[in-house]
């Protein structure tokens, strides 16, 4: 399968292909005879009725088995070679799944049946498949989730789907279409998957799914036709290719599936000779010699390489133009966006009570997803998307460059649009700022319910980000603060409210009307907008006529409370593998940053920490940063152990002393630094940075400077940071999340252990 032969070649970009293709032939294609490959992918067999399977996953010991289980339905649905059914199901998704009061979603909800429901239309294969999946839930609710799912279904069926919501979700993927945001992803590298799509199954329609505006179009006519009722019905309802997957929660069943691998090795040794054995040592042993040489020389100055004269010397360009509307700074990004205006409206939260906080993280998921004055949130949700790129909120956290005792906490409110969408986005942004009702109890309830079952699963499953949030919480202002919105502190905030709401019912209330208060005034506003001179012309005073209907009464002010800790803890969870976080702050010991940091994150990351927890360790990666406020860390990603992790971090110092690199070498990492730093931006990435530099304090010259560091980078300056590194480390922080038997065994390295879910 490994040849021209079997092999897909895509060019992007403005070249003289006759050119390109020429050199392809001489240089690579011409050099191999061709074979016959056969690598089609069999559709898989229409069942002639729905399949059942049950399934068992592991959870810790001290987790409940009650309202844990998982059910889910799904169906395959066509294939992809179909791009209007495609389209049409991601339709599909928006209307009954995705969005907030989604007619499907909410059934299952109201029912009781589960704290969160998820799933929708699961493309980028042959046969993609739309699922309905209900998280805390019980095996005996299985029938019951089936006959909600066939009823509402039914129903909707029948009776017709909302035509708003069919006419948001459709616009909502046009923009998304036509904007083509892949964030710091290469636009080409994006184009190119969505070619695999169908190139893959018929190299006749390689871009079938780069050709969707005809689709577009041709759903907004057939919305009024039924055609989106009859997929349900042909799709969902009828259709025997249907899976119906329970997952059964079971204690213990990690160390159970770790005995059985023990008993397997040790029938496998017992059942070899002794030259067996001493062939797999010797084995082990080359390996081992293997993983250990430097690569050939001679192999590597075959590799075509950049020299440090190829990369551009300049940096990034910065487009910051401040305005006063008022006391307000309104920094306005000038770029051509294609018409389209990212808005981003900054409040700063500095006068928000300490103990008030947590509660801005859940404040965030709300606004926006419950009712208002004029609207029920899935109205007010579907009106949004309908006219526009979408309304939604978050918390920023910027660090200064000279302030390291401290960072700048905003709550964001962002909006994307066309010219013509502007004063209605407005309207939207105040109807939600000023109109939301806070005092739903069943609608807080479900959010919370939900925020607390999705951040259960993303602790545990993004283990390295949690454990290096929680680490650099001991020491960093802005993780110290964005662990308590988002962070373990935050879900044991969630655990509490969803286990006691109706107490707390009244309390979670005010405390949203005390930070709406505090928050959504006036004088706490700065803007952020990427446009251009006439996306910007009417927007000050859209500004201005907000700024008078903001809060300016009185509030319950007050300031956080930084509570610095080492406290070196461990969370079990029930899986087999660690992600084990060391951390530190290197400015407080003295040191400076430099340039020559980035470089050393490429080294460790590809290098030194890449051979010795991956290729040596087993672990599935390894990741390290070092800011400009001085907070760094080292963490290991689905890592098989604990320990000797911790023993490789320790010996990095020792790593950088010793460390040397020619030319070649050298010129390696600055690439792979620069590639980091160069990556393809659209409009809102470079409204983004430059917005984080203005808030970071940082001018074009520092970041010149940065560049500069990195270019003219030689081994010794790599070798400098070998007492730096010493003196992050040397401060003892440690986290770990990982399985109860691993932390158990490694107690005595830790301060405090407890469960990740109590």
């Amino acid at each position: 399968y490994y040849h021209p032969s079997n092999s897909y070649i895509y060019l992007y970009g403005d070249m003289d292909m006759a050119e390109k293709l020429e050199w392809m032939d001489r240089e690579y294609l011409s050099k191999f005879d061709a074979i016959s490959v056969d690598s089609r992918i069999p559709g898989q067999k229409p069942f002639e009725k729905p399949v059942e399977h049950e399934i068992f996953y592991s959870v810790s010991e001290n987790e409940s088995t009650e309202e844990n289980t998982y059910l889910s339905c799904s169906m395959v649905v066509g294939d992809s070679l179909d791009v209007e059914l495609c389209t049409a199901f991601e339709v599909l998704d928006y209307v009954l799944l995705s969005a907030p009061g989604a007619p499907l979603r909410q059934a299952l909800l109201d029912a009781g049946i589960g704290k969160d429901v998820e799933g929708g239309y699961d493309d980028g294969i042959y046969q993609p498949f739309f699922s309905v999946i209900v998280k805390n839930s019980e095996l005996s609710r299985k029938e019951e989730f089936l006959q909600v799912i066939r009823e509402t279904l039914g129903k909707l069926v029948q009776e017709g789907l909302d035509r708003r919501a069919i006419a948001a979700g459709i616009n909502f993927l046009e923009f998304r279409f036509r904007e083509a945001d892949y964030a710091s992803y290469p636009k080409g590298l994006m184009y190119g998957i969505d070619v695999f799509d169908s190139w893959l199954y018929d190299e006749e329609k390689p871009f079938i799914h780069l050709q969707r505006l005809g689709a577009f179009d041709a759903l907004k006519k057939k919305a009024e036709e039924g055609y989106f009722e009859q997929l349900i019905r042909t799709w969902l309802l009828e259709n025997p290719h249907t899976a119906v997957v329970v997952g059964i929660p079971q204690k213990g069943l990690a160390t159970e599936q770790e005995k059985k691998t023990e008993e397997k090795l040790a029938a496998y040794k017992a059942s070899l000779s002794p030259e067996e054995i001493r062939k797999l040592v010797e084995e082990t042993r080359h390996l081992k010699e293997f993983q250990d040489a430097p690569d050939d020389p001679e192999a590597l100055a075959a590799l075509p390489m950049l020299k440090r004269s190829d990369i551009r010397r300049e940096t990034v360009q910065l487009y910051n133009t401040p305005h006063q509307v008022g006391d307000t700074t309104v920094l306005h990004h000038d770029m051509e966006t294609n018409g389209i205006t990212y808005l981003t409206l900054l409040f700063d939260t500095k006068q928000v009570p300490d103990e008030l906080i947590p509660y801005m993280g859940l404040l965030k998921s709300v606004l926006g997803y419950v009712d208002t004055a004029h609207y029920t949130y899935g109205e007010l949700f579907n009106e949004i998307n309908a006219k526009s790129g979408g309304i939604s909120c978050g918390i920023q956290i910027f660090n200064h460059k000279d302030r390291r005792k401290d960072c700048t906490r905003m709550f964001g409110v962002r909006a994307k649009y066309l010219a013509p969408s502007e004063e209605f986005v407005f309207s939207m942004i105040r109807e939600i700022l000023l109109t939301s009702r806070l005092d739903d109890g069943k609608r807080l309830y479900e959010i919370i319910a939900r925020q607390k079952a999705r951040l259960q699963s993303s602790l545990a499953g993004a283990g390295h980000s949690t454990a290096v949030m929680r680490v650099s919480s001991y020491y960093s202002p802005g993780s110290y603060f964005q662990e308590r919105i988002s962070g373990i502190s935050y879900f044991r905030l969630l655990e509490d409210l969803e286990k006691n709401f109706e107490q707390r019912r009244e309390m979670v209330t005010e405390n949203f009307r005390k930070l709406m208060k505090v928050i959504f005034r006036p004088e706490n506003l700065m803007v952020s907008v990427v446009t251009d001179d006439a996306g910007y012309e009417h927007l000050e005073e859209k500004i201005a006529g907000l700024k008078e209907e903001l809060y300016t009464g009185e509030a319950e002010k007050g300031q956080i409370a930084y509570r610095f800790e080492q406290k070196n803890e461990g969370f079990k969870t029930a899986g087999q593998v660690q992600y084990v976080a060391v951390g530190g702050n290197f400015r407080e010991a003295g040191y400076e940053y430099t340039g020559a940091l980035r470089i050393l994150k490429v080294i460790l990351s590809y290098d030194y920490l890449w051979m010795n927890l991956r290729v040596k360790g087993g672990a599935y990666g390894c990741m390290c940063n070092f800011r400009r406020t001085g907070d760094s860390f080292l963490v290991s990603y689905r890592d098989p152990h604990l320990a000797r992790t911790l023993d490789v971090f320790r010996k990095t110092p020792d790593y950088l002393k010793n460390f040397t690199a020619d030319e070649h070498e050298m010129t390696k990492y600055i690439i792979g630094t620069i590639s980091e730093l160069d990556v393809p931006m659209n409009p809102s990435a470079k409204g983004a940075l430059a917005l984080n530099a203005w808030m970071g304090g940082l001018t074009r010259r520092d970041l010149q400077k940065e560049r500069d560091e990195i270019l003219n980078a030689r081994p010794e300056d790599i070798r400098a940071l070998a007492d730096l590194m010493e003196a992050m480390l040397a401060e003892g922080n440690l986290c770990v999340v990982g399985s109860e038997a691993a932390i158990e065994k490694h107690r005595g390295l830790l301060k405090q252990v407890e469960p990740l879910v109590r």
